[in-house]
């Protein structure tokens, strides 16, 4: 009688996923990838993204297309909602259905981390966080919104208001948007309106960029 080949679960598609999934490309046992998204995510340049720099599609590729050479490896497009420990199963919703049970013999939970509030989910609507491909495309189209309403209203006094940002985080993320954006103004937005001066004049803080 043939042996049954397990099953590995790999949850997430994101750098932890992926490396797992390739880890375990001659072994004996059948993979299965399950992601919300079709794509892999560079996410430490969703900023260049977010600020017109780069396109979506430079810093996304295919799962599939990374993996088209892993025969033991099939990757499914879905939300994991559950895990039942006990049965060995996790739930998963699709486009088509709800709650579709996958089992599994061995499961690596790899999904990544969500945005934070830090308690204050009130937060969310006024300002975006950057997880995600469709995150940065959000604030790349709202940066640009506020520069043609802001070439659009006659009265200077409003200028300021409507091209001031606020980011709040000054790790890698926060930097590296404070100086994609001054970058955006000077090389591209200043040069092309004119009603407004976007330049906005910047200075070193001890321990962060402040900007006036």
């Amino acid at each position: 009688m043939t042996e049954r080949v397990p099953v590995v679960v790999i949850v997430g598609a994101g750098f932890g996923g992926l490396a797992a999934a390739k880890a375990l490309r001659s072994a004996p046992v059948r993979i299965v990838l399950i992601d919300r998204t079709n794509h892999h995510l560079f996410q430490p340049l969703l900023y260049q993204v977010a600020t017109s720099v780069l396109t979506p599609g430079q810093i996304a590729a295919p799962i599939r297309g990374i993996l088209r050479t892993q025969r033991n490896t099939t990757t499914l497009l879905g939300d994991v909602t559950g895990v039942a420990k006990e049965q060995k199963l996790v739930f998963v919703n699709n486009a088509d259905s709800d709650e579709v049970p996958v089992r599994y013999d061995y499961l690596i939970l790899a999904t990544g981390a969500g945005q934070s509030y830090f308690g204050h989910d009130e937060f969310k609507q006024y300002a975006p966080g950057l997880k995600t491909l469709a995150d940065a495309v959000a604030i790349r189209n709202n940066i640009l919104q506020a520069f043609e309403q802001a070439e659009a209203e006659e009265d200077p006094v409003l200028h300021r208001d409507l091209l001031t940002f606020v980011l709040v985080g000054a790790g890698p993320a926060g930097v590296e948007m404070a100086g994609a954006m001054a970058v955006l103004v000077r090389s591209s937005l200043r040069s092309e309106f004119r009603r407004i001066d976007p330049f906005r004049r910047c200075e070193r803080g001890p321990k962060i960029y402040r900007c006036s």
